[in-house]
């Protein structure tokens, strides 16, 4: 059995992260009903539906099917006002087996809310199901759909932006690069909002120290992740997913790169600032003290989660205005 040599994490979590973990405790979700993907799905869609109630009321949300390279992508658009300087697209997190426009609807309303711009949630399909890349061809397909149907939508794709969380902000990267290196058309890529991404480390100091079942997020956990997602190992190579092997040194849209203190991914987070900071590409970091993996869905009870999403919102309105 091999040693766990970690920080004892729980110990360290800032006043709101454990009120956070006891209310969990106190009300757990639901447990899967079974060992297969769509019951960890069913079961990941329950103990969501909580955290997302209260959000801001949109001008409208429209739901929109957008054929694609595999079939039609279900997105949906959030407009907070009739007329909006930016579209931002949202791909939300879930180890890239779980979640949903409904798991990740309060984050869409927020940042709508407080970017004032419309933010088109991309409901791609999920692993093992389809694997690397087709997460990332679906986005790019949908924002080339938007282009094309900016004027039909009510839609100002002049200005452009791509946001995540966890995997999701893995995938709005990659699809910012892919965009990039492809001289595609989706409009101007004015900012990448990335919420405690992981960009393609294989191992690091804070995978080492952190991560447990507090957060879902040991080492087995992420490999397993890792393993739903990828065709095969050469996969981990790809400048699409190593994100370190693509070229960060010019034309990197702004990224607004935020952290959680202790997430066994961090060290992709300073990896990726420093890298893009070292070749004078721009970039905001922000560490959230206290605070795990996952934290950005709990702005109902934390203050923090709430000011991470209007800090990467106040990024994206700096950098459409500039």
């Amino acid at each position: 059995m091999k040693p766990e040599n970690k920080v004892r994490v729980p110990e360290k979590l800032s006043v709101e992260m454990r009120q956070v973990m006891q209310f969990q405790a106190e009300n757990p979700p639901p447990a899967p009903d079974g060992d297969d993907f769509p019951s960890q799905r069913r079961a990941y869609n329950a103990e969501r539906r909580y955290w997302n109630a209260g959000a801001p009321e949109m001008v409208s949300t429209t739901e929109i099917n957008v054929p694609g390279p595999y079939g039609h992508t279900p997105t949906r658009i959030y407009m907070p006002q009739a007329q909006t300087p930016a579209t931002l697209f949202y791909l939300h997190g879930g180890a890239f087996i779980l979640g949903n426009l409904d798991t990740h609807d309060r984050i869409m309303r927020l940042l709508a809310r407080y970017t004032g711009c419309a933010v088109i949630g991309v409901d791609y399909s999920l692993s093992p199901e389809a694997r690397y890349p087709q997460a990332i061809e679906e986005t790019v397909s949908v924002c080339q759909f938007y282009r094309y149907h900016a004027e039909q939508c009510g839609l100002n794709m002049a200005k452009i932006g791509f946001a995540g969380d966890s995997a999701g902000a893995m995938l709005a990267l990659a699809s910012a690069l892919w965009i990039r290196d492809r001289g595609l058309d989706c409009g101007q890529v004015s900012g990448v909002l990335l919420w405690y991404g992981l960009y393609g480390l294989q191992d690091s100091a804070s995978r080492r120290l952190y991560g447990g079942h507090w957060d879902g997020l040991t080492r087995d956990d992420l490999a397993a992740y890792d393993a739903a997602y990828l065709c095969n190992e050469s996969d981990r190579e790809s400048p699409y997913y190593c994100l370190f092997n693509n070229d960060l040194t010019q034309n990197v849209p702004p990224c607004f790169i935020a952290s959680a203190e202790y997430d066994p991914l961090i060290d992709d987070s300073v990896a990726l600032y420093r890298t893009l900071q070292e070749h004078g590409q721009p970039c905001l970091y922000n560490m959230y003290p206290g605070t795990l993996h996952a934290f950005l869905h709990y702005s109902r009870m934390m203050k923090t989660a709430d000011a991470a999403i209007r800090d990467g919102a106040d990024y994206f309105v700096q950098q459409i205005t500039r």
